[in-house]
C-alpha cells in the first residue's frame, strides 16, 4: 500500500506562507487525481483543493476560495504542492495529501500521514 509523504508544514506567524510538498517517487503523477485536505482540531477532514490527472480541472473549496491557496502539479519534479499564502490562525490544521487512480471500474485512494501547520496570531 502506497503511503504518501507530505512535508513542508511548520509553525509560523499570521501573514506568512508555506509550500507543502507531496512527492510521488517511482510513479507518474499524471496518472492520478490529486487533492489536499485539512483537518482542524476536533473537526472533520475537509478538502482544500484538487487537480485532475490531466491538470485540466482544478477546484478549490470555499474555505480557500479567496485564492490564498494554490495547488500545483510539477511533472518535472513528480511532485504536487500546496502553496499557501497570507496564512491565518484559522488555517491551523493537519494537511493531508491524497492521490486517487481509477482503472476501469476499480478506484484506489492513497493518503499520507499529514503535516502540521500552525499559524499564530
Amino acid at each position: 500500500q502506497w503511503q504518501l509523504d507530505e512535508s513542508g508544514g511548520g509553525l509560523l506567524q499570521a501573514g506568512g506562507f508555506l509550500r507543502l510538498s507531496c512527492p510521488a517517487p517511482g510513479r507518474n503523477i499524471s496518472d492520478y487525481n490529486w487533492a489536499w485536505y485539512l483537518q482542524a482540531p476536533g473537526k472533520e477532514r475537509e478538502i482544500v483543493a484538487s487537480i485532475s490527472w490531466s491538470g485540466a480541472n482544478i477546484n478549490y473549496a470555499t474555505y480557500s476560495v479567496n485564492h490564498r491557496f494554490t495547488i500545483i502539479r510539477d511533472s518535472a519534479k513528480n511532485t504536487v504542492y500546496l502553496q499557501m499564502n497570507n496564512l491565518k490562525p484559522e488555517d491551523t490544521a493537519v494537511y493531508y495529501c491524497n492521490a486517487e487512480i481509477s482503472v476501469l471500474d476499480d478506484s484506489h485512494t492513497f493518503w499520507g500521514q499529514g503535516t502540521q501547520v500552525t499559524v499564530s496570531s
